[in-house]
């Protein structure tokens, strides 16, 4: 098979699962486990990464009028009337999401080895798939029922702040899951389903350009410029999973006002099941 067509798959798999909460990462690592993929090659390391830009500018292009609302909003921007309706730029929606990324960033970049290393143990992965899917369950089956916050443009300060946090655990177990993470940390926090979803959402921009931007200047600075050939890979996957990612995310938002997280968590037990007994056979 051309790494190509690997690149293709795995930019399928990205837009598929980037934004549900079932670990974009776990997926991958797995798509390159049954290609046969060397997952310790530096190129195929920041192809992984890079390929979520694609899903982010799906984020971007799905919520262009609503980024928009907001920007026209955030005082010192947008015409006299959409100021007259502006809230202080402390409690502004772009405020808390700018917050929520300072709090997940700082330390991200400072654990950055220790998630590489994480990054390579498919045992670590289907513990954090198990573990985050009984979690999830049990937060969405008691916090659904304790809504305090409706709409993102009633998120607090604290509430930014925790979902922050929680975003921290992704990063640090692959297989946790960003979306997960943050879902459940809003949902902890008052957040309704739908406000938590499209929080996460909107977090997603910020933190994922930053990992991606990091990731390809660091494989640029310690190895050697991607071949044309590398550079093709790159591109299919970046459109594969922009054009995927756009179509999962319209379908999950009219999903998750109707329906709660169940089956993504009984899928992510299952997947994780999955996996730990794969890596035991090829361990034994």
């Amino acid at each position: 098979m051309t790494d190509i067509a690997k690149a293709i798959i795995q930019g399928i798999v990205e837009g598929l699962t980037e934004f549900l909460p079932v670990s974009s990462t776990a997926h991958i690592v797995i798509a390159q486990e049954f290609l046969g993929m060397d997952r310790t090659n530096s190129f195929w390391k920041m192809f992984t990464v890079f390929i979520q830009l694609g899903a982010i500018l799906a984020v971007v292009a799905y919520f262009w009028k609503r980024l928009m609302g907001f920007v026209a909003t955030f005082p010192g921007f947008g015409s006299r009337k959409d100021q007259d309706s502006a809230v202080a730029w402390y409690k502004h929606p772009l405020s808390m999401v700018l917050i929520s990324f300072v709090v997940t960033a700082i330390p991200c970049f400072l654990i950055d080895k220790m998630i590489g290393e994480n990054l390579e143990s498919l045992r670590m992965i289907g513990i954090a798939l198990i573990v985050g899917g009984i979690a999830m369950y049990f937060i969405d089956l008691v916090c659904s029922k304790r809504v305090t916050t409706e709409r993102i443009e009633e998120i607090s300060l604290t509430q930014a702040i925790v979902i922050g946090l929680a975003q921290i655990l992704a990063a640090a177990f692959p297989g946790t899951s960003r979306s997960m993470s943050t879902i459940a940390g809003g949902q902890l926090m008052g957040l309704s389903r739908s406000a938590a979803l499209e929080f996460s959402f909107f977090l997603s921009i910020p933190v994922m350009f930053a990992a991606a931007g990091y990731k390809l200047l660091k494989h640029l600075m310690n190895e050697s410029a991607p071949t044309g050939d590398e550079w093709m890979a790159l591109a299919a996957g970046f459109v594969t999973s922009f054009v995927v990612a756009f179509v999962v995310i319209a379908w999950f938002m009219n999903w998750v006002r109707k329906h709660g997280f169940t089956p993504f968590a009984i899928y992510r037990v299952v997947a994780g099941t999955l996996l730990l007994w794969w890596d035991h056979n090829q361990r034994g």
